[in-house]
């Protein structure tokens, strides 16, 4: 089943302050990044598609309106993510699973196979207060994942995770965007890059672009050179991204305001340096 969440004109305000402005959009099955600085509006977007916030403008997800309720058919890690010490990781997943009605029949086998998803199976009797900060993360992705929910928002998904854990969960949400929609915010263009299918950049609660990692490339196409420290002060360069030592002389990464001849392959972080840097 093809599944669907439309966004029209969404808007969100606290107090005086504008959050969302007017964002338009469709997400379908696959895994989407929404890419921004803080404090462009990930967050306060995906508190309103899970029903959180109230908003104005619609949000229908499979032609169903949302409203401010929470929705059980979603999955959804928030950026910070509370949990009760007390209880064992086995307890704090079957409390999640009441919370969205998962029939008591069903439990023991959609925690035992969430856990396994997100390697913490081994820990199930351990209490959440001896968790290391990782081990919290992975398992608030577990607890996203519970039940047949068709669409998952993850919110700074691999804060606190080594090397290992983000390859881990690059993997899982790829195996699992089949017949569901993942939408996966974060600041991180590496994550964004590896795993998914669509990006959508947002800024000061605008969105600035909605497409695939190859048209988000194309921004920045025939804008990247190297600079020596000497050359950096050129007029037309939009930003020095970063610096190293080639040839035992101190060299930059630039992105200029015009293309350039001896231009260098450009990447996703050059097109949404691009679009940041010119909106």
């Amino acid at each position: 089943m093809e599944n669907q969440i439309e966004i029209k004109n969404l808007s969100k305000r606290f107090r005086q302050k504008r959050v969302l402005e007017g964002i338009n959009c469709i997400f379908k099955n696959g895994i989407y990044g929404i890419l921004g600085p803080n404090g462009a509006g990930k967050t306060t977007m995906m508190r309103c598609i899970t029903g959180l916030y109230s908003f104005q403008g619609t949000i229908e997800m499979n032609g169903k309106k949302i409203k401010k309720t929470p929705q059980t058919e979603i999955g959804y890690l928030p950026q910070k993510f509370g949990l009760f010490p007390e209880l064992t990781v086995w307890e704090m997943m079957t409390y999640f699973c009441n919370l969205k009605k998962i029939p008591k029949a069903d439990q023991y086998q959609v925690i035992e196979d969430a856990l396994h998803m997100v390697n913490l199976i081994s820990q199930k009797k351990t209490k959440i207060s001896k968790l290391s900060g990782g081990m919290v993360r992975r398992l608030g992705i577990a607890q996203a994942f519970l039940g047949n929910t068709k669409v998952i928002l993850l919110d700074e998904p691999t804060a606190g995770l080594d090397p290992e854990e983000r390859i881990r969960f690059k993997n899982i949400i790829s195996n699992m965007s089949k017949d569901r929609i993942i939408i996966v915010s974060t600041h991180i263009v590496e994550d964004v890059e590896a795993c998914c299918d669509h990006i959508m950049v947002m800024n000061r609660g605008k969105k600035l672009f909605m497409g695939t990692n190859e048209k988000l490339i194309e921004y920045a196409d025939g804008r990247i050179t190297e600079l020596k420290a000497g050359d950096l002060t050129q007029e037309d360069i939009l930003f020095v991204e970063k610096s190293y030592l080639q040839d035992g002389e101190k060299t930059y990464r630039v992105i200029m305001k015009h293309p350039v001849e001896a231009a260098a392959k450009s990447n996703v972080e050059d097109g949404y340096l691009c679009l940041l840097k010119e909106h």
